[in-house]
């Protein structure tokens, strides 16, 4: 028997024992993929961001490869290179994203690199993080909010964060992420011991002075503090209460602004040692240590030297303050609120190319607290345990910390690529074929019965090789590329993408005509009639616009037409995609990632091989929202579909998109017949609705022929002020 190896080009130590075994049944062929091996591990939390390492086998050349953060709809959040160096085997690169961005991220992904192994899921431990917070406010300052540090630490923490509050040992009941101790003093020996521990495991334990605190302190503290307060101002000191000094690069909190309305009257200080300038994180404008930390194994001990209320300092009043806790919480490991030994079914899965869908019949529930450390297999498919409520993510990449590929089999085998050859399209064929045979059984029956004189054969047999050619032509028009280089540019001409469903390219050339004829009656643009384009084997450049409607069963676009198309969006052509759905809420090109029906669907897998840019929700300011009329929505045969544009600078390409997404199926709405009259009836806003669908339609004509020009509106009045002098 043959002998067939679907290999995916990692050896895991077993690989030439598997190839002798394999030889040893037949003749042996090995099917390898021909693209790089490449692994993404799930990222570790950084003060401003996250850190993402990836893998690949040892020896290679220098490469760089994207990075995409996604949202739940597919949206790109942040893209960041990770670059490898020659020879190297691990590339890591830090990404900075905001904590509102980054709790609504689920995915990050390699670009262009389809394998659940280049794509890593995040769920809640990459969000909102439980934090627990104790107080050594007395009665008489929790009845009065101002007073007590728990007021100003809820009103920081609690619109990012799970905040609860309690003891220690109640809260140490519970998974944590960071545990805020204000103004307690000395702990007893059972209390650090607990902590120590917690923290040793990943926790962040962050503590506040005060009057108690500055009795004293113990082991769980980052320095050693002097036993006693320093005043700052006051009838009794010469000196005036100090301000913040810029943040050293060292400190978590680089980069962020020093707040100048921030004063310290009071802090306790640390004692003088050649390890401080290290662990000192923020000072004050003296020199002194106002925030200090240091690592304990996997956690953090950190000390901020004044109290969490107004009390020693401006600094729970100021915005600075939520933005230093925000840093401070995001140092956690973000353990998720919702982990324990609790069983969690399987919810969805990743598929071998990093795409999410249902689970498989093998995979089993798995407890919550060993997701992180689990090696996937298949009981234990990568994909999300849990419910959409509380989700918890179990990675491909867990625990790897090498690849190796797989070299040559030390035997005798075939080796052959994934890659097949390059396709053949049959149906032509195939249907002449039938139509041959059709007529031919035709003929013989006719001659069988006396009805086919034998002379006439002949010229029947011409027509049939003559009709055979002609349904063999490869332009269904017949036309020569001159002729329609000609056609396309003696007159301005819009255009639509042809895509087999011959009723929907019917629709799209009414749409055109019926826009082009409100062009010619309302605007200085006067466009000749609407041309058919084949992507695959016509011109682009002759048009600045073209109609895309997607179609689910579309035959998927080659190689060649998507470098035609990405050299006709760089060179300033603008291409308007049309789900016809009204279900296309982002064009998320996320594997796996979005919403929208199946057309949907093939318009991701079609964006994830063009070069587009990030895109963004149209915004009011737009230039689409003013190119002739004022308007903010876009619809077409339906309404409240989002459309999507590019985000960049507006000096590339004049300024105008060259991708333009939406799913409100404008070609109906604009479509004609013959004496004019609509053919399809928009929904539910009526005739209404067709006229705002036409504004929206002229808008993006003049959009994409004058470019910015709206926006240089913005000019005019300093231009008539200078020419008025």
């Amino acid at each position: 028997p043959k002998v067939h190896w679907l290999s995916d080009g990692v050896d895991e130590g077993e690989a030439d024992a598997l190839a002798e075994v394999l030889a040893g049944l037949g003749p042996l062929t090995v099917y390898r993929d021909h693209r790089e091996v490449l692994a993404l591990l799930p990222p570790e939390p950084a003060p401003d961001g996250l850190t993402l390492r990836l893998l690949r086998p040892s020896g290679g050349a220098e490469a760089g490869h994207w990075l995409r953060v996604s949202a739940p709809d597919g949206q790109v959040l942040a893209r960041v290179e990770a670059n490898f160096a020659a020879g190297d085997a691990v590339a890591d690169a830090g990404i900075v994203l905001p904590l509102e961005l980054r709790n609504e991220a689920v995915s990050i992904s390699i670009e262009n690199y389809q394998s659940a192994a280049g794509t890593v899921l995040l769920d809640d431990r990459w969000r909102r993080r439980p934090v627990g917070l104790v107080s050594g406010a007395g009665s008489e300052e929790r009845a009065q909010p101002l007073l007590s540090p728990e007021h100003y630490l809820e009103q920081a923490l609690a619109p990012f964060n799970d905040l609860r509050k309690g003891t220690i040992e109640e809260l140490l009941q519970r998974p944590l992420a960071v545990m805020i101790l204000a103004d307690i003093g000395r702990l007893t020996s059972q209390q650090q011991a607990m902590l120590g521990e917690w923290v040793e495991q990943g926790g962040v334990l962050l503590r506040f002075a005060g009057p108690r605190l500055a009795q004293g302190g113990d082991d769980l503290i980052p320095v050693p503090l002097r036993a006693s307060q320093r005043a700052l101002g006051g009838s009794l000191s010469w000196s005036e209460p100090a301000p913040l000094a810029p943040f050293p690069e060292t400190s978590p909190f680089r980069g962020m602004p020093v707040s100048k309305d921030v004063f310290v009257r009071r802090q306790v200080l640390a004692e003088p040692s050649l390890d401080l300038p290290a662990l000192t994180w923020a000072r004050l404008a003296d020199g002194t240590p106002m925030v200090t930390g240091k690592a304990r194994e996997q956690g953090w001990l950190v000390l901020i030297h004044t109290t969490a209320n107004a009390d020693w300092s401006d600094l729970p009043l100021s915005g600075l303050f939520v933005q230093m806790l925000q840093r401070l919480v995001q140092m956690s490991r973000g353990v998720a609120a919702d982990s324990g030994r609790q069983p969690l079914p399987p919810l969805s899965s990743l598929d071998g190319f990093g795409r999410l869908a249902a689970p498989p019949s093998a995979a089993r529930p798995q407890l919550a607290d060993s997701i992180d450390t689990l090696a996937a297999g298949p009981q234990a498919p990568p994909g999300y345990y849990g419910s959409e409520q509380a989700r918890r993510a179990l990675n491909l990449t867990n625990g790897w910390s090498t690849i190796t590929a797989a070299g040559t089999p030390p035997v005798e085998a075939t080796r052959l690529s994934y890659a097949g050859e390059a396709e053949f399209d049959l149906k032509p064929w195939l249907l002449s074929a039938a139509v041959l045979l059709a007529l031919i059984d035709l003929l013989a029956s006719l001659a069988l019965r006396g009805m086919l004189p034998f002379r006439r054969m002949g010229q029947a047999t011409t027509l049939l090789l003559g009709f055979l050619l002609v349904l063999q032509a490869p332009r269904a028009d017949a036309q020569s590329n001159d002729q329609f280089a000609l056609e396309a540019t003696l007159e301005t001409r819009l255009a639509y993408v042809l895509t087999g469903d011959r009723g929907i390219d019917d629709v799209s050339r009414a749409g055109l005509i019926g826009l082009s004829d409100l062009l010619v009656q309302r605007t200085s643009i006067e466009p000749a009639q609407p041309m058919a384009v084949n992507v695959e084997n016509d011109e682009l450049v002759f048009f600045p616009l073209l109609y895309w409607p997607i179609v689910a069963t579309q035959t998927a676009v080659s190689d060649r037409a998507i470098a035609k198309l990405s050299n006709y969006m760089r060179t300033g052509g603008t291409i308007l995609f049309d789900t016809r759905d009204a279900g296309l809420t982002v064009p998320g090109i996320t594997r796996g990632v979005g919403s929208g029906g199946p057309e949907a669907d093939w318009l991701r897998r079609l964006l994830l091989r063009l070069d587009v840019p990030s895109l963004m929700p149209v915004p009011e300011e737009h230039v689409l929202t003013k190119a002739f009329y004022l308007m903010q929505s876009f619809p077409g045969r339906y309404a409240g579909g989002q459309v999507w544009v590019e985000q960049r600078s507006s000096g590339v390409n004049d300024g105008v998109s060259a991708v333009v997404i939406g799913a409100n199926d404008w070609a109906s709405a604009w479509a004609v017949d013959e004496t004019g009259r609509p053919i399809a009836a928009v929904v539910p806003g009526g005739e209404r609705q067709r006229e705002m669908a036409f504004r929206f339609g002229v808008n993006l004509v003049m959009y994409t022929l004058t470019g910015n020009y709206k926006a240089d509106q913005v000019h005019v009045p300093a231009i008539l002020e200078r020419l008025g002098q």
